[in-house]
């Protein structure tokens, strides 16, 4: 099975430098789908915005967010 190889190392690019310093701030390490993403720095930016807005929006209430991402990662078969 083909997979997209993971960017383990963000370089001099900018934006994936910023972003890696980040997560292994909040979290010791980057994250898989970050690393993924990360084959396009735009697009992941954009990506890790959408989701700051969405989560600064407050529509929804903080616990009923960790419901929703467990549920996801469930039915995606990942691990949480």
């Amino acid at each position: 099975m083909t997979r997209v190889r993971e960017i383990d190392d963000p370089g001099d690019d900018p934006i994936l430098t910023e972003l890696y310093e980040k997560e292994q701030e909040a979290f010791g390490f980057v994250l898989n789908t970050t690393r993924v993403m990360a084959q396009r720095p735009g697009i992941l930016r954009a990506a890790k915005q959408l989701g700051a807005a969405i989560d600064r929006s407050g529509l929804l209430p903080k616990d009923l967010v960790a419901l929703v991402n467990l549920r996801v990662a469930l039915i995606n078969g990942c691990p949480f």
